[in-house]
């Protein structure tokens, strides 16, 4: 295992490995998992980069930070889809536009790869019973996971979670919590709980183990392109742990020569919660040059969120700062869209690539298209929409968008009248 430590995102300073804290204890800032490059560069050369055999997250094993991978769950958690939407591209003038399905994972989410490091992790270190916070998808994440495996569950949600994530969390047999509050209100009680308890936490930006999950997904972006980096990445951002894995994992294969440079890495989000697109552009404002900031200094200004897309609606994104760093270091942009055209995006995506999001997941594809009608990209960059979440745990959003069925009587006669193709 190359895994060698911890390095915190806001002060710099550094853990051994066998740290069993969750955050820096020097300035309670958020870790991040550091390897031995200089060993991966050199023991694992890129035929040796997959693990045979493996059809998941674990066929990356050795960048990963765990020992033992016969711990991972039996689901299938990763090596989604990456299609190449031309006609979705060519909608706003875009040649190369992918869109990796996130959501065909088992509990239909991102999320699942989050979860599945987590969980390994808190098997090596037998925990009993593993926790978590939710707006829903990384609750039926962890709850499908541990499941599997027979782990005990408890998710802490946001009382007006969306009913599908709920009877997704339930049915898999997790204990759930509805906090009347916000999910910053049950993520404040998740880590008193687990404090209290000695449970495992799984809290995201929080529990550093959840970002190295979703930087597979980086991972896997570059081999289905022949291991070649993107022009940009576009994340759908709530917390910032998704964003900031992305970011990750990009950086890891960088550092080791798998690809030859990094992508730029943009930040999607609702205009009703755009913390970290404001705190991107207050930097911007200030005129801010790569490798100037102080890090320690930064802070991410809290919203009163209130956006549809649930699963990216956040008031204090505990993950911030990673995200900030990871669109200003990349050299990103950070967008937000309105409500409405999230919810234009779901039909969008669904009719012109055969991929349906649910909102949070659509917010990734309409700020990439405001970016398109602003001449941000240029017409032949490539460039990975992040899809994180399937249409079906939001139907209610996607009704609204959909339209309505024809009702006719049942006659041949009667089709005919409204059948137009």
């Amino acid at each position: 295992m190359y895994f060698i430590g911890f390095r915190c995102l806001k002060c710099g300073a550094g853990q051994d490995r066998d740290f069993a804290g969750y955050i820096c204890p020097a300035c309670g800032g958020n870790l991040e998992v550091i390897y031995n490059y200089d060993r991966l560069k050199h023991d694992v050369a890129r035929d040796r980069m997959v693990t045979a055999g493996r059809p998941d997250i674990f066929r990356y094993a050795h960048f990963l930070p765990i020992s033992r991978v016969d711990l991972a769950p039996p689901l299938k958690v990763g090596m989604t889809p990456l299609y190449h939407a031309d006609r979705l591209g060519a909608s706003v003038g875009l040649k190369h536009v992918y869109l990796k399905d996130d959501g065909l994972n088992p509990s239909a989410s991102f999320k699942d790869r989050a979860g599945a490091v987590a969980l390994v992790r808190a098997r090596e270190l037998n925990a009993k019973v593993v926790a978590g916070a939710s707006t829903g998808n990384a609750g039926s994440s962890m709850a499908c996971l541990a499941a599997s495996v027979g782990m005990p569950c408890v998710i802490f949600v946001p009382e007006k979670a969306p009913p599908a994530k709920i009877a997704q969390l339930l049915i898999f047999g997790a204990k759930v919590i509805a906090v009347r509050g916000t999910y910053d209100d049950a993520f404040d009680l998740c880590l008193k709980v687990c404090e209290r308890r000695g449970w495992f936490n799984r809290n995201t930006g929080y529990n550093p183990f959840t970002r190295e999950g979703k930087k597979t997904c980086s991972f896997e972006i570059c081999e289905q392109l022949g291991w070649h980096a993107p022009d940009r990445v576009i994340v759908a951002t709530g917390d910032g742990n998704i964003i900031s894995g992305i970011w990750k994992g990009m950086r890891d294969l960088h550092a080791v020569g798998m690809i030859d440079r990094m992508p730029k890495i943009d930040c999607a989000q609702s205009e009703a919660s755009a913390a970290i697109a404001g705190a991107v552009r207050k930097l911007e404002t200030g005129n801010l040059k790569l490798g100037s900031a102080d890090w320690s200094r930064i802070v991410i200004d809290p919203v009163k969120a209130t956006t549809l897309a649930d699963s990216i609606s956040v008031d204090q994104p505990r993950d911030g700062l990673a995200a900030v760093r990871a669109v200003v270091e990349s050299g990103g942009e950070a967008v937000t869209v309105p409500d409405d055209e999230i919810l234009a995006a779901i039909p969008e995506l669904a009719r012109r690539a055969g991929v349906f999001a649910e909102p949070a997941a659509a917010c990734a594809w309409a700020c990439l298209k405001k970016m398109a009608l602003k001449k941000l990209i240029r017409p032949d960059e490539r460039v990975v929409c992040v899809i994180t979440g399937n249409g079906l745990k939001d139907v209610a959003s996607a009704r609204r968008v959909a339209g309505e069925p024809i009702v006719i009587d049942p006659t041949v006669e009667a089709a005919e009248t409204v059948l137009k193709i």
